[in-house]
């Protein structure tokens, strides 16, 4: 199994502390973290897209290649790069240019996005967002393979023979498709031949196991071979100590704080205690055995390769959040990639020296 390290940029006040840190402050945490995760051996880290508050994530290509300046092997996520808001050409033309800046370690995954607000700042309608993310995918998916394209579409001015620089490098980049809920996402994935990556963070199991089978359903219906398919899955908060009940004590008021923070906002509570979250959520704290059983049941229902934890802090102190990623590391990790087989991510690119 492959893991990720995911994050957001939320830019809240911390859970226990109620200290906020500056908008700079959050930004160098979130590139220190990736500098973290490829030191304790994680295989990705990743930066989301985000449009409204309380994120601050509106650019990650401009994060990512901030991250690529000071990492050299770890893979390179955008979680998720959402096309139904953008121009195609515009983010081929930024991530074609991370992909040469980060040595060939970009891997995308795409959505159609989530949040009323961002839709509006966008002009982007509830009917019209998924054609969007479509549209959008299918002409980003020529740019990255044809030197020259001719296209006419729905939601951008059409192109004829159109030449877009600087040509990627990575030939072709592996695009993952995002989704919580969409089943038009995972058939698009399934139809290209791309995997998918389930959310997997604001319900029980039943839902996101339903959608994984009908990727693979729809994999094998459009002719691809159904032990190609590859899944990646997230997780809703992740603690562990080598004492369950340290985990559980420690991360309460994290989870207390976000409980209320919802209700606040008039969004239901689907898991109302930490102790019911642990049980019929994917949230991972606890002990090492506890975490390495609880992937290994999810992984029962997904057959998934990959898996993202969260990255954040999310109220955990600098030492409690760097000494539960080396035990994750150190005790879990181990045991996971071994039980778990997994196809490898394509090396960096180490560049020639010019003659």
């Amino acid at each position: 199994m492959k893991f990720l390290l995911i994050t957001l940029i939320t830019h809240l006040p911390d859970p226990v502390t109620g200290q906020r840190r500056t908008t700079t402050e959050r930004f160098r945490e979130v590139v220190d973290t990736a500098v973290l995760a490829e030191e304790l051996g994680f295989d990705g880290y990743g930066v989301g897209e985000r449009h409204e508050r309380p994120f601050i994530s509106s650019s990650p290509p401009v994060v990512l290649s901030h991250i690529a300046a000071r990492t050299s092997t770890i893979r390179l996520f955008t979680a998720v790069t959402t096309l139904s808001l953008l121009d195609p050409v515009r983010a081929y033309e930024d991530y074609a240019t991370l992909d040469h800046l980060s040595g060939g370690r970009l891997e995308l995954i795409i959505g159609k996005g989530n949040g009323a607000a961002q839709a509006q700042l966008f002009h982007v309608t509830a009917e019209d967002q998924w054609d969007r993310n479509r549209e959008g995918y299918e002409l980003f998916r020529r740019l990255w393979r044809e030197d020259r394209v001719t296209w006419s579409g729905t939601y951008r001015p059409s192109l004829t023979e159109a030449e877009t620089w600087p040509r990627p490098l990575q030939q072709p980049i592996r695009v993952w498709h995002g989704s919580a809920t969409s089943r038009e996402s995972v058939d698009l994935a399934a139809r290209y031949g791309d995997p998918i990556f389930s959310a997997n963070v604001t319900n029980p199991i039943e839902p996101y196991a339903e959608l994984i089978r009908h990727y693979r359903e729809r994999w094998a219906h459009y002719g691809h071979d159904p032990a190609a398919a590859l899944v990646g899955a997230g997780s809703a908060g992740f603690y562990v100590t080598r004492a369950s009940q340290e985990a559980v004590e420690r991360y309460r008021p994290i989870f207390d704080a976000r409980v209320a923070a919802f209700q606040r906002l008039g969004l239901p509570t689907v898991f109302p205690t930490l102790e019911d979250a642990i049980e019929r959520s994917s949230i991972l704290v606890g002990s090492p055995q506890q975490i390495v059983d609880k992937v290994l049941r999810y992984h029962e229902e997904f057959g998934h390769e990959v898996m993202h934890l969260q990255a954040d802090h999310d109220g955990l102190t600098d030492k409690q959040h760097r000494e539960s990623l080396e035990l994750f590391q150190a005790e879990v990790a181990p045991v996971l990639r071994r039980e778990i087989p997994s196809r490898p991510f394509a090396p960096a690119v180490t560049a020639t020296p010019a003659a």
